[in-house]
This record gives structure tokens, C-alpha cells and sequence, in this order.
């Protein structure tokens, strides 16, 4: 699309505000979206250890003793004492039977957190690909999950009082990182090419050192919690991450839908940007604080995964094209998809076929899987690969 059927394009869509939540390409990626993640998530919650029929599985999670009663609710999601304080109940929750218990104190905070990591990653890859006008921008590729993994491998081996703000100390690191790509990338201004390499140049740094930090993890239970970090996984996630990762998440998106027009314009370029008033760095460097808080979030609850923020924008993007209000509310939809699906091959399908059954994959090697062929049939597919 040229500048001039996007200026198109954008005064059409802003003399018709809401027309575009009715473009049937996009309501098609939604719902498709959100059968994939029902379909995930019932696997999810049905298969493990505990074994249950899928209907025993349904049945727990729309157990009315669980959905119809606050204190339940307010338990998982806001945590025990909040709770109490906000119903001023002080006694003993009735009792749960067995596969509710399971169900909803196992695997359904599993499902809900790949749900908030697909949305945070995917919402960040389609800003940082707006920002630098580069479809193979990602927080992977520009180094922010590489920065943020690394102060949260810090944490972990050495600052280990900290563990308790991972969140906090996940977009620090991330937020560094950026700041340094983004000094690297200025002369005069910055450009997206400048960007993209410098985010390499960091990531691959920070890369190293992650790695360097391993010869300091002496306990063997902390450096395989730290290579969990590096793949990314969600193993062991419960309410208490859901907990930390809700408020944050629904910021993120949020701020990522008000911003759509904004995002429009930079598509346009930075001298026609200019020319209709807007400030291209500030604007630029706050998306882009935006974007690193997503992706923060993510490496905080499930750490680095790859690839879901590269391919889940571009993806996205061929089906509803590249007006950003259409673009961001899709990836909100099919971010938590593919996360979704690619746990639910991380915990059940790779191991089983595998034939290790006790065992379960990080879901960041299954993004990767994913990921690494898309690309490949992409780069066969199209002459041009890079420019939004």
C-alpha cells in the first residue's frame, strides 16, 4: 500500500469510527481465534497426571460452586486476603471436589497466562514492527527479551531477594535495553534500519552474558529454572502470576488500541508524519515504552518466548491488512491462539510422541518450531521481506 491509499484508507476509516469492527476478515480471524483457544484449553485442562473424561473437565470449569460464588472467584483472581477484605468473609470456603480442584488450581491458570503472554507478545511485535516499519521487528529481535531476561537471570542467581518483583525487574532490563538500542540507532534522529541492526548488535551481547551467568549458578534446581527462563515456559504457573500479569496486560491493550492511528501515521513515513503534526521521535519512543512493557510482562510470567511476536503480526496482517486498529485487535485474538496451541504441543503432543509422557517440552521450543518454517515458506514465497 503507497502513502497515498493509506491517507486514504486512514480518513476513511476515521469518518467511520466503528465500521472497521465489522470487516468480515476480522471477525473471521476473532472467532476462528477464540475456538482455537477453547478447543487448547479444554485439552489443556482435561489431560495430565489426574486423569478425567473431557465432560468431568468441562464440568469443573463451569462449576457452580466456583462461578457463582464471589469468594471463589475473588480467591483465584485477586488472591485470599484481598478477597476477605473485599467480602469481609472470615470463615472456611466450602470444599471443592476433586477435579475442580484440579482444574481450577492446576490447569486453568496454565491456559489464562498463555492467553496474557500471546496478547502481550504479539501486541508488542505489531508496535515495534509500526515503529520501525519493519515486519521482522519483534521485542526478540531488538533485543528487549534478551535485556529483560538477562536482569531477570541476575535475579534469579544472585539478587535472589528480588524474586518477588520479577515483573518490575523484567521491565527495567527490557526498558534498558531498548534505551540502549535506541542510543545506538540516533544520529540526528533515528531510522528503522539503524534499529533493527542495533537491536541485533544488543541482543547478541546480551545473549552472551545470559549464558556467561550460568558458570555462576552453582544450585543445579537454580540453573534449570534459569534455562526455563532462557526457552521460555509455562510449567509450574499458577493464580499468583495470573495475578501479577492481569493488571499490566489489560493496560497494555488498552494503550495499544488508543494508539492505532498513531501507528497508522508512522506507517506513512517520517517526512509525511512531520507533515501532519506529529512528533515522529516522542511519539516513536513512547509506543515503543508500550511495546517493552509488553513484552516485559511475558518474560516476567513465562520467560523468553520467541518467534510469537514476529510471526502472529505478520500473520495477522494478510488477513486484515495494515490499518492498526483492525491489525491490533486481531492480534489480541490470535496471539493467545497460537500460544495456546503451542502448549498445548509443549505439555501433551511433542512428549507423547516423543515417548516421554512425564515429561514436557518449554513452550518457547514449540513457537520455535513453529516459527522457524513459517519464515522459511515466507522468504520462498515473497521477492521483498522486511518493509511493512
Amino acid at each position: 500500500m503507497n502513502e497515498s491509499e493509506s491517507s486514504v484508507a486512514q480518513s476513511r476509516s476515521d469518518s467511520e469510527p466503528l465500521q472497521w469492527l465489522f470487516d468480515p476478515s476480522l471477525l473471521g480471524l476473532c472467532g476462528m481465534s477464540v475456538l482455537l483457544v477453547i478447543a487448547g484449553g479444554l485439552i489443556q485442562v482435561s489431560f495430565g497426571a489426574y486423569q478425567m473424561s473431557i465432560k468431568e473437565a468441562w464440568q469443573a470449569v463451569f462449576n457452580p460452586a466456583v462461578l457463582f460464588d464471589l469468594r471463589w472467584l475473588f480467591k483465584f483472581t485477586l488472591g485470599e486476603s484481598l478477597m476477605r477484605s473485599i467480602t469481609g468473609f472470615t470463615g472456611t470456603l466450602p470444599s471443592l471436589d476433586t477435579s475442580t480442584t484440579v482444574v481450577w488450581n492446576i490447569r486453568l491458570p496454565r491456559v489464562l497466562l498463555a492467553v496474557f503472554v500471546g496478547m502481550n507478545l504479539a501486541v508488542s511485535g505489531a508496535i515495534f514492527q509500526a515503529v520501525t516499519r519493519n515486519e521482522l521487528a519483534s521485542p526478540f529481535v531488538l533485543g528487549i527479551s534478551h535485556g529483560a531476561g538477562l536482569v531477570i537471570l541476575l535475579t534469579l542467581v544472585v539478587f535472589t531477594g528480588l524474586t518477588a518483583l520479577l515483573p518490575i525487574v523484567a521491565a527495567l532490563g527490557g526498558a534498558v535495553a531498548f534505551a540502549i538500542v535506541y542510543a545506538i540507532a540516533w544520529k540526528n534522529g533515528t531510522s528503522p534500519v539503524r534499529l533493527v541492526l542495533a537491536g541485533i548488535i544488543v541482543a547478541t551481547v546480551f545473549q552472551s552474558l545470559q549464558r556467561a551467568l550460568f558458570f555462576f549458578a552453582t544450585d543445579i534446581g537454580t540453573a534449570q529454572t534459569a534455562m526455563a527462563w532462557m526457552t521460555g515456559s509455562l510449567t509450574g504457573v499458577g493464580w499468583t502470576q495470573f495475578r501479577m500479569a492481569l493488571p499490566w496486560t489489560i493496560l497494555v491493550a488498552g494503550l495499544s488500541i488508543v494508539s492505532a492511528r498513531q501507528l497508522n501515521v508512522l506507517l506513512l513515513g517520517q517526512r509525511t508524519a512531520k507533515s501532519l503534526g506529529m512528533s515522529v521521535e516522542r511519539v516513536r519512543f513512547a509506543l515503543s515504552g508500550v511495546a517493552v512493557l509488553a513484552a516485559a510482562v511475558s518474560i516476567a510470567v513465562a520467560g523468553v518466548v520467541s518467534f510469537v511476536g514476529l510471526i502472529v503480526p505478520h500473520l495477522v496482517r494478510t488477513i486484515v491488512g495494515n490499518d492498526h486498529k483492525k491489525l491490533i485487535v486481531g492480534c489480541l485474538f490470535a496471539g493467545p491462539a497460537l500460544m495456546v496451541i503451542a502448549d498445548v504441543g509443549a505439555r501433551l503432543g511433542l512428549p507423547i510422541l516423543a515417548g516421554a509422557t512425564n515429561q514436557q517440552l518449554p513452550v518457547g521450543v514449540v513457537t520455535g518450531l513453529i516459527g522457524g518454517p513459517y519464515f522459511l515458506y515466507l522468504m520462498r514465497k515473497r521477492r521483498q521481506l522486511g518493509d511493512v
